[in-house]
């Protein structure tokens, strides 16, 4: 199949087009190469996904001009492109323009894909609040502009499935991390800051916050599970994470027993919106979609760890 993925230099839609490829479909990538974390990383990210064959183009989605350069020949479109997390430098006007703005001009665009016979979307646990501990009838609350900007998005795909116009789905994604996540997230700056000696900011309180960290490629091998499931996941929601609950001062107890290095702790102020508590409920992605993610939370540690040291520490590829 010809398949669009969005966001294709990030962090999960670059493993997402890499496992497709492997899979023998025409996977063509886009991403804007945003700022919002240092952009050497996505041009790592995607100089990995060159080498293997997937083309990436430098498009943002919330220009309608630039996405006529596309083809209109697409099966899939798995759409990870967003504004993402919470932060104090991001505007609200940054994420309606590229998670609601962004979103609708995509929707525009797969209107024109006779063949298109899915659109994921690719949702996050963030839209339902402060817990995120429920399964996908509970009406959500999200209390971040991420959340609420994620959940329109997500409601505006959901639109045209309820039409009849294509065939969707939302996908809700609970705490990835792993290889190639983002600098500013938990762990990857975790790693950073014990490689290179450097006091850990840990936001006041959130030792204590519970997660259901899930690995990466347990994330990925549920995104392509409703390959040919377009029937059974037409206009549904699904949750997919890790059942397991782990805390943030877990996560960080466990990295310092890997690398056998105990890590300089800052406490800093609490952030505004941020989640007490993430606990993945997926009976439904079990059933529709035979979901099971199998990785520990150690095991998927030392994996982005060792990926880190080659790319940041052995190789000095890059900073972060």
């Amino acid at each position: 199949m010809k398949i669009l993925v969005t966001g294709s230099a990030g962090f999960i839609a670059s493993h997402t087009a890499e496992r497709l490829q492997s899979m023998g479909h025409e996977v063509v990538g886009l991403d804007n190469f945003s700022d919002y974390y240092d952009v050497s990383l996505k041009q790592l990210n995607a100089s990995t996904l060159n080498s293997k064959g997937i083309a990436i183009e430098k498009i943002d989605l919330r220009f309608t001009k630039q996405l006529q350069l596309l083809p209109t020949d697409f099966e899939y479109i798995f759409h990870f492109a967003a504004q993402p997390g919470i932060s104090t430098t991001s505007q609200f006007e940054d994420y309606l323009e590229n998670n609601v703005i962004g979103t609708k001009n995509l929707i525009d665009f797969a209107f024109k894909n006779q063949k298109l016979a899915l659109f994921v979307n690719i949702g996050t646990s963030s839209i339902y609040g402060i817990h995120a501990t429920f399964d996908e009838t509970v009406p959500p609350t999200p209390v971040s502009h991420y959340g609420v900007t994620k959940l329109a998005a997500e409601q505006l795909v959901l639109e045209s499935s309820r039409l009849g116009q294509f065939k969707a789905c939302s996908l809700r994604l609970y705490s990835v991390y792993g290889p190639r996540e983002r600098p500013e997230k938990l762990y990857t700056k975790l790693i950073a800051n014990a490689f290179n000696d450097i006091p850990f900011p840990l936001y006041k309180g959130s030792e204590t916050h519970l997660r259901s960290f899930t690995y990466v490629k347990d994330i990925v091998d549920g995104v392509l599970s409703v390959i040919g499931k377009e029937d059974l996941v037409n206009n549904e929601i699904i949750n997919l994470g890790n059942e397991e609950e782990n805390t943030t001062q877990q996560g960080i107890e466990i990295v310092e027993k890997i690398l056998n290095k105990k890590i300089e702790l800052q406490i800093v102020e609490a952030r505004t919106g941020d989640q007490l508590r993430t606990k993945a409920v997926i009976d439904k992605a079990r059933k529709l979609l035979g979901y099971n993610p199998k990785t520990s939370l150690i095991e998927g540690l030392k994996a982005q760890i060792e990926w880190y040291q080659e790319n940041f520490i052995d190789q000095q590829h890059l900073e972060i």
